[in-house]
């Protein structure tokens, strides 16, 4: 059987220019990035209006069997392509975090992926970096205004700007700069953030212009005065030269499927500690350029799901019309208990017991969002009749429907099923609403989705918490959506109560402003904004050999 990056390798791609123009833009609208990638110019969308259909693809808490949810989204949009659809996906890019971590790639699998593939898990158009570094020169401005004078009186015990890297680096989580004597520094403690948690990635996923852009970074509060007035990025006149590096990390990149189906990667915070969405400016342009606009958002449907729809559609004025939560046996029956080496054989009493997590989902995105919904069963060779008969069953128990999906291994044929039922979705009336009034106050926005999304009875706040809301609030920061930092492989805040638990309480330990981004971020649990590698972290897989040839990404 054929690796990931063997099926991706041996493709045969087509010119960028052709991907355009199927998509269509002109050469003078792209920037090339080689033979196979493109920057978009942001002129190319002005004057274009939304004509598409918003698909978002999103999926059960994420286990060591793997649920397939971007493999799902590539093979959606080419099964679209198939039935004669014009489509256009819209994407996140990989960190480079999980890619040398315990996750691999994010560019899909199989038959059904985005190309260049390692050009996309490995740097890319450079986004990232210039996110990073555009972060980390306001880090820089805040420690030379303190040491050239601190005019602002900004308090350095008070800063709450973390630096960061596009790595899984625990031992960056806590550190004190500003040592070796007066020429470096101003000692304090400060800290590092995987760069797919930096506000600078949600500001320039949630920015829909260059103008916003700038506007957005200028309202980053990067800490507290002595006497506890908020200092931003545009008091300390930073604006303007973090605008300069992200200028071109703002414009969408263009590549295509392995079926030549014109695709958007762009942008990529984690759906676990950030809001977990690509980024407005290519979403919009999908939806201007394609009959139908494929999306995903990250992590189970309890993170990226929630914060796509009351967040991401909140601030772009975005409907969707259907939505797929894509789910597998192997999954579901290690949500029901069973363990990952026993998932080859028929257990229909653990795959029952685990099926209320995918039944969760699915009343989530009916009933809280009034959204039109399918159930997409991402099918392994192991699993069998009986149990993919449950899980329809069950699923028609809630008046939803369940399609298999084959999409790994049969590209966009194996999807064309699935396709044909999201293009009977989309003909279904919605009633599309949020989780929560914006303008209520933050523990009651935290609180609703905690008791509608998640399931669980209650939010238990800190001390810290209590005093950080108040404090916010009084600031006129409490108008403003909630992004709630939470485990990904739980309802819960607690990461080994798989399934659908309930009767649980969510602690919130600690609550801040992302006032670019225009969300309160809510830290819940033991959950941290700098991810560690595994035991055995997937880079001592990776090589490359003197063609130049990658090997071990997957």
């Amino acid at each position: 059987m054929k690796t990931d990056l063997e099926i991706a390798q041996q493709a045969k791609p087509e010119h960028i220019l052709k991907i355009a123009r199927k998509a269509g833009l002109s050469e003078e609208d792209i920037e090339y990035y080689g033979k196979y990638k493109a920057k978009v110019s942001l002129s190319a969308f002005e004057g274009k209006k939304k004509r598409g259909k918003l698909i978002l693809v999103t999926a059960i808490n994420p286990t060591p069997a793997g649920e397939g949810k971007t493999t799902t989204t590539i093979g959606l949009a080419d099964g679209l392509s198939r039935l004669g659809k014009k489509v256009v996906v819209a994407l996140r890019e990989p960190s480079l975090g999980p890619v040398f971590g315990v996750k691999g790639g994010a560019a899909g699998g199989g038959y059904a992926q985005v190309i260049p593939m390692e050009d996309i898990n490995l740097h890319f158009t450079g986004d990232f970096h210039a996110i990073g570094a555009a972060n980390n020169l306001l880090a820089a401005m805040i420690d030379n205004h303190i040491f050239q004078g601190n005019e602002l009186n900004l308090d350095p015990r008070r800063i709450t700007w973390h630096r960061c890297v596009d790595m899984n680096d625990r031992q960056l989580r806590n550190v004190v700069d500003g040592m070796g004597g007066p020429k470096s520094g101003v000692p304090r403690e400060d800290g590092y953030d995987i760069t797919v948690a930096s506000e600078i990635m949600a500001v320039l996923c949630l920015a829909d212009s260059l103008s916003d852009l700038k506007a957005r970074l200028s309202r980053i509060v990067v800490g507290y005065t002595y006497d506890g007035a908020p200092v931003t990025a545009g008091q300390l006149k930073a604006t303007g030269a973090m605008a300069a590096l992200l200028k071109d990390a703002l414009k969408p990149n263009l590549v295509q499927t392995l079926e030549g189906t014109p695709a958007f990667v762009h942008g990529g915070p984690f759906a676990n500690i950030a809001h977990g969405c690509n980024s407005v400016m290519a979403t919009r342009a999908a939806l201007a350029l394609g009959d139908y606009a494929v999306t995903e958002a990250g992590f189970g449907a309890d993170l990226g799901a929630e914060k796509f729809l009351d967040i991401k559609c909140r601030v772009a004025h975005l409907t969707p019309s259907a939505v797929v939560v894509v789910a597998t046996v192997r999954a579901l029956k290690m949500h029901g208990g069973m363990q990952k080496t026993e998932l080859g054989r028929e257990d229909l009493a653990a795959l029952e017991r685990g099926l209320p997590n995918l039944l969760r989902h699915v009343s989530n995105i009916k009933d809280v969002y009034g959204l039109p919904v399918v159930v997409a069963v991402n099918r392994f060779p192991t699993d069998t009749d009986a149990e993919i008969s449950l899980v329809i069953e069950k699923c028609a128990s809630l008046g939803v429907n369940a399609v298999l999906s084959d999409v790994w291994a049969e590209g966009g044929k194996g999807g064309e099923a699935l396709a044909e039922e999201v293009i009977r979705l989309c003909g279904q009336p919605s009633a599309f609403r949020y989780c929560y009034d914006e303008s209520a106050p933050i523990k009651e926005k935290i609180g609703a989705v905690v008791t509608k999304v998640y399931g669980g009875a209650g939010v238990t706040y800190t001390a810290e918490a209590e005093s950080q809301i108040a404090r916010l609030t009084e600031l006129g920061f409490g108008g403003t959506p909630v992004c709630i930092a939470k485990t990904q492989y739980s309802f819960s805040d607690d990461m080994t109560k798989l399934g659908a638990p309930e009767g649980f309480s969510v602690t919130v330990r600690s609550v801040k402003v992302a006032a670019g981004a225009g969300f309160v971020i809510a830290l819940t649990g033991n959950i941290m904004t700098m991810p560690g590698l595994p035991k055995v972290p997937a880079a001592e897989r990776i090589d490359v050999d003197e063609a130049g040839r990658i090997t071990g990404l997957f």
